[in-house]
């Protein structure tokens, strides 16, 4: 096992000081966990014409580095280009430092919604990825991007990618507080809950999902007006079960300004479930998001919205019904099985809820 350090940019300090502070703490560690954290690696300096240069403060040779950074909303309040910026410096500070190598952890992705190689249109996701691994990254992990085919973007030749299905979090978050045993599942969950797609592209998602809990799957197929963005002409609603009077789980990968939801929501209410939830991995949250979805909660058709924290949440804390999902355990478990070149077939596959409750430590090793 190399030795290695966990540091970040100005954007994601205080996740990844959490994630070193669990990594520290595994046995198998031991041995670094003196210098595993490495939050204060870095320091930004920035001219008075708006420059940016990162530096280094103490010697990386011959280490693993994993870097954390956001490109979207973010702690240090940066906006995407300065993030973007300020990663590229410090994969280039930390080559320059003769870092073993260098691990981009990118928990979301920002610009993996540009993946789009068949319109006459810049594809943000090939740059990204481009400028990263010509500056000497050499394996990047995030979760869940948005699309599968963009793992494609990634020279093979040149660097690694590992796309982290994090909907892991919610389905235990899922387990853990709203089903809690196996008697809940069969007896009620079963009978009595489906998931339901944003629209046709996120069938798979929540397939997954209604696999996972032996429950239906509803899927929603949305008609897009593409002469405005993130607008929906209307929604139609595939089930081979009756919706009215069951316990409905929109799921998708991402929640932006819940334009499309809205539309899904009212449309499903008008089939009478006695409940409506949402479940996001990424709360991209961009306005007016807060509005919609705590206007859809007074109205009474939302109940919970449970996302995880891939995006810095601390700033929408007045939206009713919030549930933050914390990630930083499954990075320190995806960080120990790249430092011990362990397999990472334990975090890409799914599960069962019935499997999981039957023996609730099984995925928390």
């Amino acid at each position: 096992m190399n030795e290695f350090v966990i540091t970040a940019t100005r954007t994601m300090k205080s996740y990844a000081a959490g994630v070193a502070e669990i990594v520290a703490k595994y046995p198998s560690f031991g041995a670094f966990s003196s210098s595993i954290n490495g939050i204060d690696l870095l320091t930004t300096d920035c001219f008075a014409d708006g420059e940016k240069e990162v530096v280094v403060s103490s010697s990386i040779r011959g280490k693993d580095v994993f870097l954390f950074a956001s490109c979207a909303r973010n702690e240090a309040g940066l906006n995407v280009d300065e993030a973007k910026i300020e990663l590229y410096h410090s994969v280039d500070a930390i080559k320059r430092a003769q870092a073993a190598q260098i691990i981009v952890f990118e928990p979301y992705m920002s610009c993996s919604r540009s993946d789009r190689t068949t319109r006459r249109s810049s594809v943000g996701l090939w740059g990204h990825l481009k400028i990263l691994s010509s500056l000497g990254a050499k394996h990047f992990v995030t979760y869940q991007l948005h699309s599968d085919k963009s793992q494609a973007m990634v020279d093979p030749t040149r660097c690694v990618i590992d796309d982290i299905p994090a909907i892991s979090l919610l389905k235990l978050r899922l387990c853990d507080v709203y089903i809690k045993n196996l008697e809940t599942l069969n007896g009620k969950v079963r009978d009595t809950w489906a998931f339901c797609s944003v629209d046709a592209g996120g069938e798979k998602l929540a397939r997954r999902f209604a696999n996972s809990f032996g429950v239906p799957l509803v899927v929603a197929h949305k008609q897009r007006d593409y002469s405005r963005q993130n607008s929906v002409e209307c929604i139609n609603i595939l089930s081979a079960e009756p919706i009215e009077g069951k316990v409905i789980w929109i799921v998708d990968d991402m929640i932006d300004t819940a334009g499309s939801v809205v539309t899904l929501i009212q449309t499903l209410s008008r089939m009478k479930p006695k409940e409506i939830n949402l479940m996001a991995i990424h709360p991209v949250f961009s306005p007016p998001v807060a509005e919609r979805l705590n206007r859809l909660s007074e109205e009474k058709l939302l109940g919970h919205i449970i996302v995880t924290d891939t995006v810095d949440c601390s700033g929408n804390k007045d939206i009713v019904g919030l549930e933050v999902v914390p990630s930083a355990g499954l990075s320190a478990k995806v960080i120990r099985t790249i430092a011990s070149n362990g397999s990472m077939a334990k975090l890409l596959n799914d599960y069962s809820a019935e499997e999981y409750l039957s023996s609730p430590n099984l995925f928390n090793s």
